[in-house]
């Protein structure tokens, strides 16, 4: 059973996810991969995918590609600011969203083994 803490974090993550979705950051292949993450492969996103479902940052790389297809210098200036634009949010949100599963982990008694850099 989750401690009180553990369900305000798993809440919190829930609610981040929602607002992901809603806003057409993430896709359901984002929680296809997450099925795949279990206790015997805690950090499972750690290099183990390319695509995560991140459907606005896959939409503006398909608009880069039609831009550069089409020799369209400021279609993919544009494309480009808008990917690091996207980029940048998507990775402050996963973040955001994987410290929250870290501490309700934690508050569940779950250990994650330590990484070595």
């Amino acid at each position: 059973m989750l401690g009180f803490g553990a369900d305000l974090l798993w809440a919190d993550m829930n609610r981040l996810l929602a607002f992901l979705f809603h806003q057409g950051v993430l896709d359901e292949q984002f929680l296809q991969l997450q099925q795949l993450q279990d206790h015997t492969s805690p950090n499972f996103f750690i290099g183990s995918s390319s695509s995560i479902g991140a459907k606005r940052v896959t939409s503006v790389c398909i608009a880069f590609r039609a831009a550069s297809e089409q020799d369209n210098r400021a279609g993919c200036l544009r494309a480009l600011e808008m990917l690091e634009h996207e980029y940048c949010y998507l990775k402050n949100k996963l973040h955001e969203l994987f410290q929250i599963e870290q501490q309700r982990a934690l508050a569940a008694g779950v250990r994650y083994p330590m990484q070595h850099q």
